[in-house]
């Protein structure tokens, strides 16, 4: 019985996807609606990308990073020496 079903819905499947004219989706249809009224300005294929901040030089990065690294290693070792034994 489910072999019968699946040929079924298989047969209905073929029949829709050859079907000569297919109805737009809703979002086709509301911008095709929106454009009449005012359409899109052209637009490049590949646009200029945005303009990107300068990055930093990655001696700038690295001194960050040791410094966070040192001040953590100071952090710990004055909490060590705080701390009664």
């Amino acid at each position: 019985m489910s072999e019968q079903n699946d040929q079924e819905r298989e047969f209905d499947l073929k029949w829709a996807d050859g079907a000569a004219h297919k109805e737009p989706s809703a979002r086709a249809r509301m911008l095709a609606a929106r454009w009449k009224e005012s359409p899109p300005e052209p637009v490049p294929f590949r646009g200029d990308p945005r303009p990107v901040a300068p990055r930093r030089s990655s001696w700038v990065s690295t001194t960050i990073v040791l410094g966070c690294v040192a001040a953590v290693i100071l952090l710990l070792g004055y909490a060590r020496f705080q701390a009664p034994y």
